[in-house]
C-alpha cells in the first residue's frame, strides 16, 4: 500500500506565519509532494519567495499546467487559477469563483480527495469565514486524514473552527507542531480506498473549467430563493453540504457565511439610498408647503407639511437601520442576551 504521500493545505489572514513553521520543520527526504492554496493577493506580497525561503531544502514550483508531481516538492497556486489535482499532474482551472476566490482552497482539496482518495492529507490554517471546510470534508469523505490548526493558535480562528464544525477532524494541533505531525503522518500507510460521491467529481470538474449549467447544478443542488452576489443568477443549496453553501447556474460557490457577508453591503448600501430619498422628498414637500402658505393656500401648505412630518419619521426609522446594520452581529446577539436577563 502506499503511504500518504499527497498534503494539501489552505489557510487565509494569518496563515503565513504558521505555514512558514510548518514548512521549515518537513525533512528533506518528505516522501510526499505538498499543495498550497493562500486566500491573499499572491502577486502583491512575494508569496512565492517567502514560501521557498522558509521550505528550505525542499523545491517551491508555481503550479503550471501539466506539471508532473514529485514526492518531496512543494507546489504553490498561482493567481486567478484554481490549483487541480489528478493522478501524477497538475491541472489549472479557470472555472468560475469560490468563495469569492480563484485560487480558491476547496478545488484543491476535492480534487485531491477525488484522485488520490487515503493518500491525502487535508490541513487548514487561520483565516477569516469558512473557506476550506468543505474541501476538508470532503478530504474525510474520501478517506483521507484531517487536521486543523488550533483555533486558539489561529490569528484568524473562524476558518479553522468552521472546519471543525464541518466533519470530524483527526487531529488538532499549534501551528508549531503541524509540521512535526505531518513529517510523522507520511510516512504511515495510507488506509483503504473508498469511494468517490459523485458530486465531488462534478465540483471538481465546475472548478476545472467544464461545462457548468442548471441541469449539472441539479444533480447535487437545489434551488432555493437567493440570488448569487457574483452574478445575481439563481442560486441552488448544495444538497448535505457542510458547511450549509451554495452554487449559481453559472457554478460560483460561496458558503451561507459568505452570503450573508456579501448581502450585509448590499443592504447597507440599500439602507442608505433609500434614506437619502426620502430625507430628499421631505425637503421638497417642505417647500412645497412654504409656497403654499405664501400662495394663500392653506390647505394645501397643511398637507405638504403633514407628508413632510410623515417622511421625517420614516427617516428616522431608516437612520436607525442603518446604525443598527453598522454594529456586528455578535454584539447585537451579545446585547439582545443582556436585555432578556434584565
Amino acid at each position: 500500500m502506499s503511504n500518504r504521500d499527497i498534503i494539501v493545505i489552505g489557510g487565509s489572514s494569518g496563515a503565513t506565519a504558521p505555514l512558514k513553521t510548518i514548512l521549515g520543520a518537513l525533512p528533506q527526504d518528505l516522501p510526499a509532494a505538498v499543495f498550497i492554496v493562500l486566500h491573499i493577493p499572491a502577486r502583491s506580497i512575494g508569496i512565492l519567495s517567502t514560501v521557498a525561503s522558509a521550505a528550505g531544502l525542499l523545491p517551491v514550483h508555481a503550479a503550471a499546467e501539466g506539471m508532473q508531481i514529485k514526492p518531496g516538492n512543494v507546489y504553490l497556486a498561482v493567481p486567478d487559477h484554481h490549483l487541480i489535482l489528478t493522478k501524477g499532474q497538475i491541472r489549472l482551472g479557470r472555472g468560475p469563483r469560490e468563495n469569492m476566490a480563484r485560487p480558491a482552497i476547496d478545488p484543491l482539496f476535492r480534487s485531491a480527495a477525488a484522485a488520490y482518495g487515503s493518500r491525502v492529507i487535508g490541513v487548514i490554517l487561520s483565516g477569516l469565514l469558512n473557506d476550506g471546510a468543505s474541501g476538508l470534508e470532503a478530504v474525510k469523505r474520501c478517506g483521507g486524514v484531517t487536521l486543523v490548526q488550533d483555533p486558539a493558535d489561529a490569528i484568524a480562528e473562524e476558518m479553522p473552527r468552521s472546519a471543525l464544525e464541518a466533519t470530524t477532524v483527526d487531529l488538532m494541533a499549534s501551528g508549531k507542531r503541524i509540521g512535526d505531525v505531518l513529517a510523522d503522518l507520511v510516512r504511515e500507510p495510507a488506509g483503504p480506498s473508498v469511494p468517490v460521491p459523485p458530486e465531488i467529481r462534478l465540483e471538481v470538474d465546475i472548478a476545472a473549467g467544464e461545462r457548468v449549467d442548471s441541469e449539472i447544478i441539479g444533480q447535487f443542488a437545489e434551488p432555493v430563493a437567493l440570488t448569487c452576489p457574483n452574478c445575481s443568477g439563481v442560486l441552488s443549496k448544495v444538497r448535505g453540504g457542510k458547511p450549509l453553501r451554495f452554487r449559481c447556474q453559472v457554478g460560483h460557490a460561496l458558503t451561507a457565511a459568505v452570503v450573508a457577508k456579501e448581502q450585509e453591503s448590499a443592504v447597507d448600501e440599500a439602507l442608505r439610498v433609500a434614506l437619502r430619498i426620502i430625507e430628499e422628498r421631505a425637503e421638497l414637500v417642505s417647500r412645497m408647503a412654504e409656497d403654499g402658505r405664501r400662495s394663500g393656500r392653506k390647505a394645501v401648505a397643511e398637507m405638504y407639511e403633514e407628508r413632510a412630518i410623515e417622511y421625517r419619521r420614516y427617516a428616522d426609522t431608516l437612520r436607525q437601520a442603518v446604525l443598527q446594520s453598522m454594529t456586528p452581529l455578535g454584539l447585537r446577539m451579545d446585547e439582545g442576551a443582556q436585555d432578556s436577563e434584565e
